[in-house]
């Protein structure tokens, strides 16, 4: 057990708690059971470390950090680790990677022993994360009772600006977005030169790995897709090599397009897939993974069987990652409005005019600085989004603020 207290050890004293993400804040760790999901690459595992290092502050190893796709989980079972870390006196056991974990015995998976472990040990909190495709997964344990879930995506706009040390700024709620914005970029744009900054964060400024090699970010963005893909995805749905492969063409084909308006025959015939529901299985694994976004005029009902109306991509990052520097900056601004928006709004498409329809009551247009407001004219609780301008006046809102929803 010594080796797991020093493994433990030795990766909460290597994180730094110079930043810590909007989500931090946000998590009841007084919960007993904590769920943290999230793309490959957000952050989840710092987070975890972060707040492991700060309770270890307050009383030496009340704390463990584990990887349940290390090594040393051939050797342990996830209850066996429970039971003997609950009587040294842990309080908080963080695993992390747990739809990689090793099970030992058939039809008994990592839920299953982190349900026996709640249920048998109330003294110890567990704190859990995988990747974001475990919204698709079907456990042999059932948490849905006891577990609080929480959803961690790449930076907004604003955490860029304060992981960059370029201003500590708050979060904006949406309504005074909408009504106060010119008060509000006044004071931001004082302080910042903000479109450089902006152009930059559209290019690499979502993921935080950008600033352990800046070189081959797009190398890493891309090595992380095929994990999705090649790993994360058949761990939790048992899809074969042929199937993973059809998914990388059917994302390609999406990257190629975007904003993609899907031809359900097209796309069926030019991946050689039998039926609809088959491909709309397809994309929602791409969906769940946050490699795109898909958006429909309906927002309620069982998206897995709904043909999407338009498919984004998950970040605009992606989209220099699949096309480089020849991207489409409708295509990016779209993108960034969605990716930033929906965190804490719910986002559809409109049934007539407008971009983006946001909580059913919001009508945006999104374009360049030069747009003009005459598509959603008399149109109620209408706002033109621009891109290039510092700020705006009036229902015309600078595309940048959104950024700072989260």
């Amino acid at each position: 057990m010594q080796e797991i207290f020093n493994y433990s050890n030795r990766l909460i004293n290597g994180v730094s708690l110079g930043f810590t993400r909007y989500l931090f804040s946000e998590i009841n760790w007084n919960a007993r059971l904590i769920e943290i999901i999230g793309a490959r690459g957000v952050g989840k595992t710092t987070l975890m470390l972060q707040k492991a290092s700060l309770l270890n502050k307050e009383k030496p190893n009340q704390a463990v950090y584990i990887s349940l796709d290390d090594q040393l989980m051939y050797s342990y079972s996830i209850v066996d680790i429970a039971e003997i870390l609950e009587q040294y006196g842990v309080k908080y056991l963080f695993l992390d990677e747990v739809h990689k974990y090793p099970s030992k015995h058939k039809g008994y998976d990592w839920s299953a022993e982190i349900k026996n472990s709640y249920d048998r040990f109330p003294g110890l909190k567990i704190i859990f994360s995988g990747s974001s495709v475990l919204k698709i997964y079907k456990g042999h344990g059932d948490l849905s009772r006891r577990k609080s879930t929480y959803n961690l995506v790449g930076f907004s706009f604003r955490e860029y600006l304060a992981f960059n040390e370029q201003g500590n700024f708050k979060k904006i709620g949406f309504e005074d977005l909408l009504y106060n914005h010119q008060d509000i970029t006044s004071e931001i744009t004082k302080k910042k030169k903000i479109l450089p900054l902006f152009k930059a964060y559209l290019k690499t400024g979502y993921y935080p790995f950008y600033y352990e090699d800046p070189e081959f970010y797009f190398d890493k963005l891309n090595a992380i897709l095929n994990v999705i893909i090649e790993t994360d995805i058949p761990a939790i749905s048992d899809i074969s090599f042929e199937t993973a492969f059809k998914i990388k063409k059917l994302l390609s084909a999406i990257a190629s397009t975007v904003p993609y308006v899907p031809n359900l025959v097209k796309l069926r015939d030019e991946l050689h897939i039998s039926d609809q529901r088959t491909l709309l299985k397809y994309l929602d694994y791409l969906e769940k993974a946050e490699v795109i976004m898909s958006l429909s005029q309906k927002a309620t009902g069982n998206k897995i069987m709904q043909k999407p109306d338009k498919i984004l991509l998950g970040n605009p990052n992606l989209y220099y990652s699949f096309i480089g520097v020849n991207v489409k900056s409708g295509s990016i601004r779209e993108t960034f409005f969605s990716s930033q928006v929906s965190v804490p709004h719910g986002l559809k498409l409109p049934p007539t005019k407008g971009d983006f329809l946001v909580d059913n009551q919001f009508l945006f247009e999104v374009g360049g600085k030069n747009k003009s407001i005459k598509q959603i004219r008399n149109e109620a609780n209408a706002y033109i989004v621009l891109d290039d301008i510092e700020n705006g006046i009036f229902n015309h809102i600078p595309l940048w603020l959104f950024g700072f929803l989260y």
